[in-house]
């Protein structure tokens, strides 16, 4: 097993509360150590590994569970962590968020009338989910931080620890609905509030994943949160983040720290890589190295198949991007300000002067380690993998405050 991770132990003192970013998928895992220093993360350490790009494997694959969870052990042990105290994050494309409208209600009554609402915008079963709501501020006061918890539920699975539930002053991930923000209101009007939902047996596999290692696992988030806290910060505007991972591309349109909008499509860095290797007749290992060489758009615009290869994978994203752009206006909201590329594909040389041509707009790589205190030295090395590490830094500083 091949790990990357840097280690500065003898820089830093891990001494004081740190914290555990967990971000895994199918195909890798990715994990950041970050201190808090009087508010602030620091980088203390990071570490990842990466499957075969060849790999064929389903998410109900038994053995996937517990192959999991001796990585993130693996990686915590090699790269010489030393917090066990955990944040990890549910895919995107598996929750499901939406903004519902409200007439002015009382604490007693919004449950029941958040419920309601549910099952008009939720496809699934609600007995099947697990429901967390925020109340939003008017937009005078959204400079307020508002977060996604998923909201409780006693499992029916037996393997489950309950000792693990961990609910210290209402911080943990097993959270019913924030109704604090709410008072008593005149019918007249209106609150708005964030719905957030995620399959039940999907919140169990991860309780069970980190059950394994050991470890405590404090709270699950989701991906978008954790993207806005390490790229957008307390940047008001509105913004569009494009996180281009392995297998999947996934879109939100972001204003005022909340997501407005989320949407995710089905092609990543591996669609690129195997229309490479389709094309030139090469392994996928050679057909990788080749995506990150040459990108898009080569310098000089000399054409060649393997541009026009990548481009016509990369197609349907800007297809997705456009629609989404669309959307949110005709939501009458205002006009996106810029777009925030992250993820391991977002690194194609040439990729955001690309996108910036095609739609006419401000297009930047995210740099999610420009909130993190670490030593200058290290920006090369660490902006070199810092796209792969945007969900688990963001996840690390969920309890820094």
């Amino acid at each position: 097993m091949e790990i990357r991770n840097f280690k500065i132990m003898s820089l830093f003192s891990s001494s004081g509360a740190s914290y555990l970013g967990v971000d895994f998928d199918l195909h890798s895992v990715k994990i950041v150590e970050l201190k808090n220093e009087k508010g602030r993360p620091r980088l203390i350490n990071y570490g990842y590994y990466d499957h075969d790009l060849e790999r064929k494997v389903s998410e109900k694959d038994e053995n996937v569970g517990r192959e999991t969870s001796a990585l993130i052990r693996e990686i915590h042990k090699k790269a010489g962590m030393s917090s066990k105290v955990v944040v990890s994050a549910l895919p995107a494309y598996s929750v499901f968020s939406s903004i519902i409208t409200l007439p002015g209600l009382a604490k007693k009554d919004l449950a029941n009338a958040v419920k309601w609402e549910a099952k008009k915008v939720i496809p699934l079963p609600l007995d099947d989910m697990i429901l967390h709501w925020d109340i939003l501020a008017e937009e005078s006061e959204q400079k307020k931080e508002t977060e996604s918890k998923i909201t409780r539920v006693e499992s029916t699975n037996p393997d489950v620890d309950s000792s693990r539930r961990q609910e210290p002053g209402g911080e943990g991930f097993f959270q019913k609905g924030k109704i604090s923000q709410i008072s008593q209101k005149k019918d007249t009007e209106q609150i708005r509030v964030l719905l957030t939902a995620a399959p039940k047996d999907l919140v169990n596999r991860y309780i069970e994943i980190f059950k394994n290692t050991g470890f405590a696992l404090v709270s699950l988030d989701t991906e978008s949160f954790a993207l806005i806290r390490s790229l957008v910060g307390n940047d008001p505007s509105t913004v569009m983040v494009v996180d281009m991972d392995y297998s999947v591309t996934n879109i939100s349109v972001i204003q005022n720290r909340i997501p407005y909008l989320n949407r995710s499509i089905n092609i990543g860095g591996i669609t690129i890589t195997r229309a490479i290797a389709a094309s030139l007749n090469i392994n996928m290992k050679r057909a990788e190295q080749f995506k990150y060489d040459i990108g898009v758009m080569p310098e000089g615009g000399t054409e060649n198949e393997i541009p026009k290869t990548i481009e016509s994978v990369i197609s349907p994203i800007i297809d997705e991007i456009k629609y989404s752009v669309n959307i949110f206006k005709t939501q009458g909201r205002e006009n996106i300000d810029k777009i925030i590329l992250t993820g391991g594909s977002s690194l194609l040389p040439n990729l955001p002067r690309y996108i910036s041509k095609i739609l006419n707009m401000r297009v930047y790589l995210g740099d999610p380690w420009a909130r993190v205190i670490y030593p200058e030295e290290l920006k090369p090395a660490l902006a070199e993998v810092g796209p792969r590490f945007s969900v688990a830094i963001g996840l690390a500083m969920k309890e820094i405050r």
